[in-house]
């Protein structure tokens, strides 16, 4: 029995395709093993988003031969699809798969025998108008769902529109099937996912709201979430709903990208500082504790050190919870490399330290806010040091003493302390503790 190891680089979306990959390995009789042991066969799914995709596919690639030398290593996803000739140069690699075929290993390969040259599958994204159901788990609590892929955006720093195509997903039946089949392999949480999953239904007579009304009453599904959704997507009526349902949590998570609305045009973003504002202000008013995560990009071509400072200050006046800060990385075939003036990587660096020190003063405000407070905690299984954690509603992460029996349950805790480890330290009620031991004694 052949071994195989997987290695996603990326994002959840690229997560939950390879571990559908892995699936369809594992129905095949292939033996699943850690990327980090001795393993027949290599799958590396990549990322474009930053300039060092190929020195990590490099050095990705040297790992896995270091364990085997004579293992077939094959690399699929988004840098497979930008770059296919030069992930080929990488002394090892047996086969490149882009967007179209990654899904489609087993197909072109049945006996995964090295290679005397690379064999290279790529086709135009857009011929790959299909959409390839996917989803992957995260520590068998909450599960992520694929539900859209590719972009229709032309944003000037991006590069999924040219490693993923348009924007396409599937019909609402099927993504409700797909979520009644994830409850019934005992997932208590789905977070929707994909490349704009706000553009959900483009082309169609369904859209994104629609879609969270039917997962609002798939039966047996106790908590939904979805990933960033653009603020020119995330409607009020979107808004509204999220405060009124029992199953989606308050937690919103909104790309920004820049404060200022002059680089936001640079950008060619689809929405000015005005419409994020109201946006923010609106959960504010309705789910005060809401949890709002922002993504923001710094260093992009033609941020001057005012520009920077409008968008910091911009940022800083929001009630947000927390940033991902990125810095700009020149990427081939993008708007962003006619724009001038460069900012030079000392300063775009020295910008993301600045608004990631932010990122920490709110995300410290945020948890510790509701130190004292009882709210709901969903645990996961995995045994951090001793702690067994999970997140509240709103996405403050918990740390309690571990005990596997509460593991996938969701249950009333009283926030206390913040460590240093970034966790609130959890305290079950007595007459919690007492209820699950009354139930452990029954199922024995």
């Amino acid at each position: 029995m052949k071994k195989v190891a997987f290695k996603t680089l990326g994002c959840k979306l690229n997560y939950s395709e390879t571990l559908t990959i892995q699936r369809d390995f594992e129905k095949e009789g292939y033996r699943i093993t850690d990327f980090d042991g001795q393993a027949d066969i290599y799958v590396i799914n990549t990322c474009s988003v930053t300039q060092s995709a190929n020195s990590t596919c490099r050095k990705t690639v040297r790992r896995a031969l270091r364990r085997n030398p004579d293992a077939f290593v094959a690399v699929v996803g988004c840098y497979a699809q930008l770059e296919p000739e030069e992930i080929a140069e990488i002394d090892g690699v047996d086969t490149v798969l882009g967007a179209k075929n990654k899904f489609n290993l087993l197909d072109l390969f049945d006996d995964f025998k090295k290679q005397s040259e690379p064999v290279i599958y790529r086709s135009d994204v857009n011929e790959a108008v299909d959409f390839h159901n996917a989803f992957s788990a995260d520590d068998r609590t909450r599960a992520f769902l694929k539900v859209q892929d590719g972009c229709s955006y032309s944003c000037s720093f991006c590069t999924i529109p040219l490693a993923r195509g348009e924007s396409r997903s599937p019909d609402i039946a099927t993504v409700i099937r797909n979520a009644q089949h994830l409850v019934e392999d005992g997932f208590k949480e789905i977070v929707v996912t994909g490349v704009n999953v706000g553009d959900f239904g483009r082309g169609s007579e369904e859209n994104f709201f629609m879609l969270l009304r039917e997962l609002d009453n798939v039966d047996g599904l106790e908590r939904i979430r979805f990933s960033s959704v653009e603020p020119n997507l995330m409607h009020e009526e979107i808004i509204y709903f999220t405060a009124e349902s029992d199953k989606i949590q308050p937690h919103f998570h909104m790309p920004l990208q820049s404060g200022s609305d002059q680089m936001l045009g640079l950008m060619r973003r689809r929405y000015q500082s005005g419409l994020y504002r109201q946006r923010v202000e609106l959960i504010r008013e309705l789910m005060p504790d809401a949890a709002i995560g922002v993504d923001v990009i710094t260093g992009h071509p033609g941020e001057t050190d005012e520009l920077f400072q409008e968008s910091f200050d911009f940022i800083d006046s929001l009630p947000v919870s927390y940033l991902h800060v990125f810095t700009y990385s020149e990427r081939p075939n993008t708007h962003a490399l006619n724009i001038e003036p460069k900012v030079q990587n000392s300063v775009r660096k020295q910008r993301t330290h600045k608004l990631r020190r932010l990122s920490k003063k709110k995300r410290y405000e945020f948890d510790t806010r509701f130190q004292g407070e009882m709210r709901p905690v969903l645990f996961e299984g995995s045994n951090k040091n001793g702690a067994m954690l999970g997140w509240t509603d709103n996405y403050v992460r918990v740390g309690i003493p571990y005990d596997p029996k509460l593991e996938n349950k969701i249950l009333p805790v009283e926030l206390g302390a913040r460590t240093r480890e970034g966790y609130l330290i959890g305290t079950l009620t007595d007459s919690v503790r007492e209820e699950e031991q009354v139930i452990a004694e029954l199922t024995v």
